[in-house]
Parts: structure tokens; sequence; C-alpha cells
């Protein structure tokens, strides 16, 4: 039995209560309040004692939305998130690629061109001028599309007649020639030839991956990682070996792509199967793709390209019949949708396919919503997954994809919270920055990173409701809420310790707060030095 005691405990079972100390044992909370009280209580059963040291508890934050082996990738591989400028870019690739094999892949991580000086696209004649002798991969910072040079294109097989897949887009010039520029689908004729990954790179790629999490605070993140990386069962593997729930302990719930929902039938697993750290989830859809690429499914066209509404990954029907497939299973359903005109498609294919085992169905971003959208999406028993740093990166930029008008029903999280639609918080990893802090800033301070301005300050969250998206959030996301997101009596001992109160800080400081401990199921797997 372990005490922990000496900082502010805040159980986040309503804003503004907090407790003094907590008992806990065999991974969960036995008991919470004074601490005089519960040593004078426990103290024959006590065997170790924390002392907080003034440091705040939190229940353990999780990410309800991530791409676990992707962001162990991007601490892997060349990251070009934090670039200015077409040209710097093309600086790091080339200094990159002088330290690389002849023939090895240069694969770069997060350009995005918003954040340029000079809005652009960067040509695969670039590309080729900069190494003909490496393939190139460069995924954008929303991974739904990237940059190919012509030898990573001639190794796809890839030319002038190679239509466009379902789903996808091959951006051409004038001559119909492609341009190195792939949107969503289109993106897996480039992966397709890359070589296959090692359980070794899966593993070192997953074991990063944690231990960056834990030091973050994070005791937990919903991911989807089970169709890109050989299969399902080599990926799977690798969370198994990583997270044993001895040597590491972190609560993964993994959502099950539709591509390899038969290997998962064939397995014998399933929805919720799995040990106490890895566990399966619901089945994972694509509907759209993203606003940056203008890829994300609009009900009406781009304010900054007219004719083009977006990429629909799948039909009505088809979506209908996926829905279906999770059904079969009594599996609940989780669904990419970032446009409105995606989102109303899953609530459609949604209602039309209740869950009758009382889970929960969830919209992933869901950033583009009318009024009656809303109104539709009050109807279902659903989650959605949300991502406040999105706001801090869209920002100005998306004004110029939606208008004005439009831009008045996005991004809503306040409007949505009010409305009685249970939200959850991540940080679609690693297209951002997979810290929670950042997160909480900004559903609090809607401060766009760009320009510092504020956007749509109508919508801004009390700290108390940017914490529970990641507590009491992330929970009900997994129809969890009665043993995970809170701290009291029964439920987890998982925690997320900071050197201060996020509740005494000013908005702009919410992510200046430090982690000093991580604790999952009751041990400590992070400690600041």
């Amino acid at each position: 039995m372990k005490l922990w005691y000496g900082g502010k405990i805040y159980t986040m079972k309503k804003e503004g209560e907090w407790v003094e100390a907590i008992v806990t044992s065999g991974g969960k909370v036995k008991a919470v309040g004074d601490t005089q009280l519960l040593y004078q209580t426990y103290k024959d059963q006590i065997t170790e004692e924390h002392d907080l040291k003034g440091a705040v508890m939190y229940p353990g934050f999780t990410d309800s939305h991530l791409h676990i082996i992707g962001h162990g990738e991007r601490l892997m591989r060349l990251d070009l998130s934090f670039m200015k400028s077409a040209e710097e870019v093309k600086q790091a690739l080339q200094q990159h690629a002088e330290q690389l094999q002849p023939g090895e892949w240069i694969i770069g991580d997060g350009w995005n061109e918003n954040q340029w000086e000079e809005k652009r696209i960067i040509h695969k004649d670039e590309l080729d001028e900069i190494s003909s002798e490496h393939p190139m991969m460069l995924t954008r910072v929303c991974r739904h599309a990237l940059l190919a040079n012509t030898k990573a294109m001639n190794m796809a097989g890839i030319k002038k007649s190679t239509p466009d897949p379902q789903g996808g887009v091959i951006v051409r010039d004038d001559q119909g020639d492609a341009t190195g520029y792939f949107h969503d689908q289109a993106q897996e004729l480039i992966k397709g030839a890359m070589p296959e990954v090692t359980p070794e790179y899966l593993r070192k790629a997953t074991d990063l991956a944690v231990m960056d999490m834990h030091s973050f605070g994070l005791v937990g993140g919903h991911s989807e990682d089970l169709n890109y990386y050989g299969g399902f069962r080599k990926t799977y593997d690798a969370f198994l070996h990583v997270i044993d729930g001895k040597e590491t302990k972190f609560r993964a719930h993994l959502l099950i792509h539709h591509g390899v929902i038969e290997q998962v039938d064939q397995e014998g697993l399933g929805f919720k199967k799995g040990t106490n750290f890895v566990e399966l989830g619901a089945l994972k859809i694509f509907s759209d793709g993203a606003l940056g690429g203008r890829t994300a499914w609009l009900k009406d066209a781009y304010a900054d390209d007219p004719e083009n509404h977006g990429v629909a990954i799948h039909t009505n029907e088809e979506l209908d019949q996926l829905v279906k497939e999770a059904r079969k299973r009594d599996m609940p359903v989780a669904v990419h949708a970032i446009g409105d005109g995606a989102v109303e498609a899953v609530a459609n294919a949604i209602a039309s396919n209740p869950l009758k085992n009382g889970e929960r169905d969830r919209i992933i971003h869901a950033q583009i919503l009318s009024p009656a959208l809303i109104h539709q999406l009050q109807r279902l028993n659903i989650v959605l997954d949300i991502q406040p740093t999105f706001v801090a990166s869209d920002f100005p930029w998306v004004i110029e994809r939606l208008g004005n008008l439009r831009l008045k029903n996005s991004y809503s999280w306040k409007t949505l919270l009010d409305a009685g639609i249970k939200c959850a918080g991540g940080s679609d990893a690693p297209i951002e920055e997979i810290n929670p802090l950042l997160g909480i800033r900004a559903a609090v301070d809607r401060r766009a990173s760009y320009d510092h301005a504020v956007y749509q300050s109508e919508e801004k969250l009390t700290v108390y409701e940017a914490i529970s998206l990641y507590t009491k959030g992330s929970a009900q996301a997994i129809h969890k809420e009665n043993e995970q997101g809170m701290i009291q009596e029964g439920f987890l001992a998982d925690f997320t310790v900071l050197d201060r109160d996020l509740f005494a800080l000013k908005s702009h400081e919410l992510a200046d707060a430090t982690v000093t401990m991580t604790v999952v199921d009751e041990e400590i797997v992070y400690q600041r030095s």
C-alpha cells in the first residue's frame, strides 16, 4: 500500500475539488482525503510513502487520438516541422543525403507550406536536383499528403498513365505529368515501394514513443497503427513486446483499421481483447482527408478552390457497409471525418446501424459542423475526438480555405460541450506535438502560433473543461469513465504530477508547467531528475 501526499491532488470529479492525500493498493486508488487521517487509518499497511513536495497531482492524462509508432518514427527521422521555407527544407535534405548509404531512402516528416514565408509545394524536379540516387518520401504535417522524387516514383511504377486511386489524388501538371505530390490514398503507391520494416524497427519506434510520452505526463494513448507496418500481427507484437506490463507500463488502446479486421478475426482477437496495458479498440475508418491539402470533404466547395469539395475516401454505400462490418462483431467505429460532408455521411451511417451494446462510436476531428449537424450528433451515442492544438496550427491560413461565414461553425469546442456532446482531447501526434499541456493551453487560450492572434474567443474552454478532455473525456471515449479519468476510490492509480497548479495560471502560461512525475498502475514510470 502506498501513500501519496505533500501537494494538491485534484480529483477532477467536479471543478475545484482537491484532497491532501491518497492511498493506493493493487494498482487502484484505495482511499482519498486528509493526510493525517489516511496515515492513521492505514499506517500498519503502508509500505511506501511518496512526498509530492508541493507538486500538483491530476488524474493521468491520456491522449485520445495519436499514432504511437508514427510518433516514434518522428523521433527517429528527419524532422521538417519547424522549417520556415522550401529552401530550408531542401538544405536539410541535402545535408541528410550526404550521411546516407547509396540507395538509402530519405524520409522526412512534418513539412507544412502554410507556415512558410512563400506558400508553395516543392516540385519533384527540385528533389531530383538534391538526389537522383536516393528515393525520397516527405510526409506533410497532416499525413494526408506526401512528396516524392522521380527515383521513388519509378520504384513505385508510377507513369503518366497511372490513374488516381479511389480516395486519392496524384497531382499533375498541365501536361498530365505527376509533380511528385500525392494526396491521401495515392500516398500508398509510394509507401508500397518502400522496404518492409523489421520487427526491431517497430519495437524501437514504439519504445521511443512510450518513453517520450511518459516524459510529457501521458499514462495512455488511443492509437491507430495496425495497418501500416507489414500487417496486424507484426505491429501488434511490437506493442506487446514493448508494453509488457513489467518493464514498461502504458495504457495503449489500439484502434483496428478496417483493412486488418480479417487478420484480427483469424487471430481470435477482437474488440476489448488484449492485455491489461495493450487493448484492441473500435474499427477505424477514414472518410475524408485534411484541410491543408484541400482533401477534407466539404458540403460546399473550398473558398480558395471553388471547384473542389475535397475527397470522399468511400462512397456512402461503402461507408455504410464498413459500419455494418463493425456491427457484425459488436464493435463501435472510430471514423476520421474533418469536413461537414464527411461528418454528415458518418453520422448517417451510424444512425442507420445503431450500436446495441452500450459502447460508443467515435468521430475523429469533426472540425466543421453546422448547427443542424450538431443537433444530429446530439441524438447519437458518440464521442468526438478533438485536437485543440489544431487551432494553434491551422489559423490564420484555414480562413482562406473555409471563408469567414463557414468558420463560425468550425473548431467549435465550447459549442459542442455546451450542447452536451462528449469530447475527448488528443494531439494527433506526430502531426502535432505530443505534449498534452499544449492542447490544454490551445483549448483555453485559442492563440495561433503563426501570428499569436486569438481566434474565436467565444469558443474558449475553462481550464477544468480543457483538462477534462484529457482525463474524463478520454475515459468516456472507450467507455471506461467508471475506472479512469478521475482520482477516487476504485479508479486506476494513474497520475500526472506537475510542478504547478494549472488552475492558478493565466491561459498563456498553461504549457509552461513541467511534468515532475508520471505514474501508471501505481508505479512511477517517469520522474524528473
